[in-house]
C-alpha cells in the first residue's frame, strides 16, 4: 500500500520534471517573441508604428546610428558648417515645419519612411515652404515641400498637400528601391545614402560609393537626426 507521504514524493518529483521540460520551450518562445518584435531589414510594416512609436524607424536604415560630417565646411562658409551648421539651419526652420508635423507622420507611416527624413528634406529643400512663390521655387523650376524638378517628375496636388508629400515621398522610395537593387552589396546606410542623391539628382549620377558622400546628403542626414530629436 502506498502511503500519503509516498504520493507526495511522486507528485513533487513529477512537478520539478514539468518544470525542467517546459523552461526550454518558454525559453525558446521568449527568444522567438523577441526576434519577431526588433524584425529585420526591411522593417516590416506589421509592426505598428502607432503601437510601437519609439521603435518606429521606417524600412530603409536607422538614421540615428548614421555618422554624417554636417553640411561642407569651405571657403564660403567657414562658420556655419558641419554637424553645428545643419542642426542651426534645421533649428531655423522648425517653426516652419511645426503645422505639417502630423502630416509628414502620416506619410512617413504610409511610405515606410522616418518622418524625420522627410522633415530634413523640406527644410534642405524649402525651408517648409517659407520661401517657395505659390509653391514654386524663385526660378519656377521645382514645386512642393520637397520640391519636385518639373524636368524629372510631373508634380499632383497643391505645393503643401498630402498628395504632393504622398507623390514625392513615394519618389524616394523607389529611388532607394532602384539603388538596392543597382548595388545590391550595398550597406543599408549606402543605400539610403545613394536613395537620397537620386531623388535629387538621378540613379544614373550614382557609380561608386564615393558618389553618395556628398553636401547634399551629409546636410539632410545631420538635419534630420536634429528634426529626430525634435518629435519628428
Amino acid at each position: 500500500m502506498t502511503k500519503p507521504g509516498d504520493k507526495m514524493g511522486v507528485c513533487e518529483c513529477c512537478r520539478i520534471r514539468f518544470t525542467t521540460m517546459l523552461s526550454p520551450v518558454l525559453f525558446g518562445g521568449l527568444v522567438a517573441l523577441i526576434g519577431t518584435s526588433r524584425g529585420s531589414y526591411p522593417f516590416r510594416h506589421s509592426v505598428s508604428p502607432y503601437l510601437h512609436p519609439y521603435l518606429y524607424r521606417g524600412c530603409y536604415g536607422n538614421i540615428m546610428t548614421m555618422e554624417t560630417p554636417g553640411t561642407a565646411c569651405d571657403i564660403t562658409r567657414l562658420i556655419n558648417c558641419g554637424v553645428r551648421g545643419s542642426e542651426m539651419f534645421a533649428e531655423m526652420d522648425l517653426r516652419a515645419l511645426k503645422p505639417y508635423q502630423t502630416l509628414i507622420k502620416e506619410v512617413g507611416r504610409r511610405h515606410c519612411v522616418d518622418p524625420a527624413l522627410i522633415a530634413a528634406i523640406i527644410s534642405r529643400e524649402s525651408h517648409g515652404g517659407a520661401v517657395l512663390q505659390d509653391g514654386w521655387d524663385h526660378r519656377g523650376l521645382k514645386f512642393g515641400l520637397m520640391q519636385l524638378d518639373k524636368k524629372m517628375y510631373y508634380p499632383v496636388g497643391t505645393w503643401d498637400s498630402k498628395e504632393h508629400l504622398l507623390q514625392a515621398v513615394g519618389i524616394l522610395t523607389d529611388r532607394i528601391k532602384a539603388i538596392q537593387r543597382k548595388f545590391p552589396m550595398w550597406s543599408v546606410d549606402q543605400h539610403l545614402k545613394g536613395g537620397i542623391l537620386a531623388f535629387k539628382s538621378g540613379i544614373e549620377a550614382i557609380a561608386t560609393p564615393m558618389d553618395i558622400e556628398t553636401d547634399l546628403v551629409n546636410d539632410i542626414l545631420a538635419r534630420a537626426q536634429f528634426y529626430r530629436r525634435h518629435g519628428f
